[in-house]
């Protein structure tokens, strides 16, 4: 569980089957065209070699080095992926919860001895090329990574974190830690004192979701003697205990070489890299620090822990219980780990895994809970269980869990389910598809879980041996999985159950207890105290809004102009035809995997049936067929492919108000078993069996209990799907299918599958019937041409099995409410989530030009991240704009703020309108633009990528249109977009937030006129 300096929740989690990382980093890479550093050169650099190997699994050669003045230790990973990937890793072992790592975390990002300007990090946002540039803070160690394609921008962003790590001024500027930490903000002396901080108000939010409550509970009372006993993200009601002295004594305790590991890898110069160390390793001598993390000693009889959660006003008397364990006394050997690996996959990685489907069967819960294992800390934990379980059968679950556990002990797993879960995994491991997260970043925290612990950090590397003597136990009759659960599990009496409860009362009482906490303080102060905290208060905003000198910026390197490509890159793509289906294909390296979408029309679903496609989606996959149950289906597809999967796609079209609309099959396979891929396809497509009742009410269940979570959790993402869903269908239809208009749907659902299941059954039988149709279909295939062949030939067996010609298109525009309105959607939060829109096409008369991607860019990074989040103490504001659709959005996240965000919307238009950029700002702003343009992808992702731009309506020649549009973009564009943002602030934009209802209350007190929705 890992907190971020930058967006979304923050956490770093891995795919369940991935229990190991991947393989064929750059595949084909053979040893001996790889070399390490010169060792005479390291030697004199001041590096001697510890180890060094080749390892097979990622064709790369690493090498460990120690620095001898400092002790440091540096990992050297050569091999030929392009996407370049550093990290620094620190011990930071906290002792309570004040959350000092994670705002330290933060603060070393805002200025440093060689940058010396606010926030060093947001220039970086602006003008560089990576790849990934971000901070999180674990349990036990801080990790500052960046990644690039472009090398010098690789060596600038190196430079930039390696200063602000180890040279921070926030050590001698308080600012930054009242900022990103915590202060009391008192603007005028009528006026109540407040908290405000950028991490106080990001973890009030985490402590606003049950799932994250009880997700610290379980690891604190997993860990009661060290250091994972408290919460390195710091509790809200702790944070304002740090002091400012702790802060700085912490970075001076742990902030140094000789407490970092060191990490490089992909296809620079090896020899560069130590230059660059022992360039910077100059100012240093060896400091050692007392940072190792203590084990946690095993509970000689298990436990069990009662808490209480914030339920909103219109909840049930529902709760959660998971039953946890700590594993073994210190970190799990490289076969042991991937055996429990596989042995987690097989409980619970499928809805048709033993362990997951007895929860779900029980009928106790509505989802399953806990996390399964977890090995990324010194010792390694599995927690599972159900959430949305009746008060009275709280206590039922852990006897059902430990009964699941016993049962699966003696009667083992099924050779079909072995066989799916080695292929799974197997696939993933060689497969090594890490989406957008650099694979050299995904590699380096595999590395950690060793390292960090004095332990051989080439080891978590090196998988293939374990697993071959894995396969060799298990194909030898050998007990694997059972002695696993009778070792680690049933005799293990390291065990906590957790009963979380819900309190209806606890929101209050939280809030009432801050309030007190600040009164106290404010009665405690002398009339001079008073007036001191408010010129505080204006000093820090003062501080917050002042903009650094345009002369002082230029410290931060950034690349040039020339340094840009001038031409857009394009995606191989080779347009055919399979009788009435369109086929795209990408040649493209994927290592003999071949990557497959079927596109099929939607159009001919009707309006009021639009909200059930997500969950007849996951009944394709989830219910049987005519041939196979649910669990035999769930094996096949284990056994045969890399997974397969079935959604719906809608998005507007620029140009167009008929949106694009289609349910989308994805699979990956072998080559060799795309046969076996097309053929699963055809079935859950045309054969499913819709009619197993109390299977689909466990995914109504599921269904509700997450989205009920999301928008506590996630509630930007519902605010701005609201506002999408006033004023294009493809919004509406969004809404429909994934936002608050689906909660509802889905809340009524729930009766109607118990008390008129037949009608609910009529309904999936109709969408089926509307969708299987060709006409319209499309075919899109990535990987290499002879893989291609053999995949096209093999999509015929689905093909040939829809009904021939086009369906007749629905009118959903006609289904479209005509009134739009401003909403506040009440959720039991200490936080709010702000979103506010227009859509320029509609409301300005907009015209598309490649200067909106450089503007809203830059807003983002300038404007609304200093008066959102900087100066308002939310833990993020940006904008985004839908090309598509003419959306133009503003959004916060984590907010303690409402009104007040909303008059920094606004305030953006004056903003543009004075605004005032020489040359390097604005080089900096498109370059930002057009790394965002120019985002690396893997081989998979460009091919779909592809597919969309095919969809949508994008032409090359229309990307190289933006892009020079993009490259030539002026500060005069800057105002005149001011002009088109008007429509953002005039009568047709509109408000939504998720929101506390004291919040919603106070905002309509102060002007807004939202319509109150109570959500939960």
């Amino acid at each position: 569980r890992a907190w971020a300096a930058l967006g979304g929740s923050g956490s770093l989690g891995r795919p369940r089957a991935s229990t190991s990382a991947a393989r064929a980093a750059a595949p084909g890479v053979q040893a001996g065209s790889l070399a390490p550093a010169d060792h005479a050169v390291a030697q004199a650099l001041g590096f001697e070699v510890v180890e060094e190997q080749y390892i097979e699994e990622y064709s790369s050669l690493c090498t460990l080095y120690r620095h001898g003045a400092t002790g440091a230790e540096v990992m050297s990973v050569v091999n030929a992926d392009e996407n370049k990937t550093f990290g620094t890793v620190l011990r930071t072992p906290p002792k309570d919860s004040t959350g000092i790592p994670h705002i330290l975390e933060h603060s070393v990002l805002c200025g440093s001895r060689k940058y010396p300007i606010k926030e060093p990090f947001v220039e970086l946002m602006k003008s560089s090329l990576n790849t990934f540039l971000n901070a999180f803070t674990y349990p036990d160690r801080t990790c500052y990574p960046v990644a690039s394609t472009n090398l010098q921008d690789f060596y600038n962003l190196i430079d930039v974190y390696l200063d602000a790590v180890y040279h921070p001024k926030c050590v001698e500027n308080e600012m930054t830690f009242e900022q990103e930490g915590w202060h009391y903000e008192l603007n005028s002396e009528e006026e109540p004192v407040t908290f405000k901080g950028v991490v106080y108000n990001e973890m009030k939010g985490v402590y606003s979701n049950p799932d994250s409550v009880l997700g610290r509970l379980s690891q604190q009372s997993l860990f009661p003697n060290n250091t994972y006993g408290v919460d390195s993200g710091g509790t809200p009601e702790v944070i304002p205990d740090l002091t400012f002295e702790e802060f700085k004594n912490f970075h001076s305790s742990f902030y140094h070489p000789s407490n970092s590991r060191f990490w490089f890898y992909g296809d620079d110069d090896p020899t560069q890299r130590l230059r660059l160390l022992a360039d910077f390793f100059k100012d240093f001598r060896a400091n050692p620090v007392d940072s190792a993390i203590t084990t946690q000693p095993l509970f000689t009889e298990p436990k069990k822990v009662v808490s209480q959660f914030a339920a909103g006003e219109t909840a049930e008397e529902k709760g959660y219980c998971t039953v946890n364990w700590v594993l073994s006394e210190d970190t799990f050997d490289v076969e042991t780990q991937l055996a429990f690996g596989f042995l987690d996959y097989l409980m619970l990685g499928t809805r048709a895994a033993p362990l997951f489907k007895a929860l779900m069967d029980s009928g106790l819960g509505e989802a399953v809970t806990g996390g399964g294992l977890e090995d990324e800390l010194r010792q390694p934990t599995f927690g599972v269980g159900l959430k949305g379980v009746s008060v009275e059968d709280l206590p039922k679950v852990e006897a059902l869990v430990m009964e699941a556990l016993q049962k699966m002990a003696v009667e083992g797993f099924t050779e079909g389910q072995v066989e799916a879960a080695i292929n799974t995994i197997e696939f993933s491991l060689r497969e090594n598809n890490t989406g957008s997260f650099p694979r050299g970043l995904s590699l380096m925290l595999r590395s950690m879980a060793n390292w960090l612990y004095e332990k051989d950090p080439f080891q978590p590397m090196k998988w293939q041996a374990d697993l071959d003597h894995l396969k060799t136990r298990l194909a030898g009759g050998e007990d694997v999985f059972g002695d696993l659960i009778r070792q680690y599990l049933l005799s293990n009496p390291h065990r906590v159950t957790i009963e979380l409860l819900p309190d209806k009362t606890l929101a209050a009482k939280q809030d009432q207890e801050e309030k007190d906490r600040l009164q106290a303080v404010r009665s405690g102060l002398t009339p001079e105290q008073l007036s001191s905290m408010v010129e505080s208060t204006k000093l820090l905003k003062e501080h917050q809004e002042t903009p650094d000198d345009a002369e002082a910026l230029k410290c931060v390197p950034s690349l040039s102009l020339e340094d840009i490509p001038r031409e857009a890159a394009a995606i191989p793509v080779e347009e055919g035809a399979l009788g009435d289906t369109l086929v795209l294909k990408h040649d493209l390296p994927t290592g003999g995997i071949v990557y497959a979408e079927v596109g099929l029309s939607m159009e001919a679903v009707p309006a009021e049936l639009l909200p059930l496609l997500p969950l007849f989606c996951r009944c394709l996959t989830q219910m049987g067929t005519q041939e196979e149950s649910f669990i035999e289906l769930t094996e096949r597809i284990g056994r045969k492919t890399g997974g397969i999967s079935v959604s719906p796609l809608v998005s507007s079209k620029r140009g167009s108000d008929t949106p694009v609309a289609k349910i989308m099959v994805r699979g990956k396979a072998m080559a060799d078993r795309t046969g076996d891929l097309f053929s699963i396809a055809r079935d859950i497509l045309t054969t499913t069996q819709f009619d197993d009742q109390e299977r689909f009410l466990q995914m109504v269940l599921e269904t509700k209990a997450g989205q009920e979570s999301s928008i506590v959790s996630a509630g930007h993402s519902f605010a701005a799907r609201r506002l999408g869903a006033q004023r294009t269908v493809a919004g509406w239809v969004n809404e429909q299918m994934g936002g608050l208009a689906n909660l509802e749907y889905i809340r009524a659902l729930e009766t109607r599958v118990r008390e008129d299941w037949g009608s609910v059954l009529a309904d999936l039988t109709a969408i089926q019937v509307a969708l299987l149709r060709r006409g319209g279909s499309i075919l899109n295939l990535t990987g290499d041409s002879a893989s291609m062949a053999t995949a096209e030939a093999a999509a015929a067996t689905l093909l040939d099995g829809l009904a021939p010609g086009a369906p007749a298109a629905q009118d959903w525009a006609s289904a479209m409410p005509s009134e739009r309105q401003s909403e506040a959607l009440t959720v039991p939060t200490q936080v709010n989530y702000v979103a506010k829109a227009a859509n320029l096409y509609k409301d300005a008369g907009y015209e598309l030009h490649g200067s909106a991607y450089v503007i809203s860019k830059y807003l983002g990074n300038t404007w609304l991240w200093d008066r959102v989040r900087v100066s308002g103490g939310a833990y993020g504001g940006f904008c985004s704009f839908d090309s598509h659709s003419g959306m133009f959005s503003y959004l916060s996240y984590r907010d303690p703020n409402l009104k007040s965000t909303c008059d920094n919307y606004d305030a953006t238009v004056d903003f543009l309108r004075s605004i005032e950029l020489d040359e390097d700002a604005l080089t900096k702003a498109i370059i930002a633009a057009i790394g965002d343009v120019d985002a690396y992808q893997l081989p998979d992702a460009k091919g779909y990528t592809s597919f969309m731009r095919h969809l949508l309506g994008v032409s090359d020649e229309e990307r190289q249109q933006r892009r020079e549009e993009i490259l030539s973009t002026t500060a005069e564009d800057f105002r005149k977009f001011a002009d088109v943002l008007e429509a953002a602030r005039g009568p047709e934009a509109r408000v939504v937030a998720v929101a506390s209802p004291e919040a919603a209350t106070q905002a309509n007190e102060q002007g807004l006129d939202l319509v109150v929705k109570t959500v939960i």
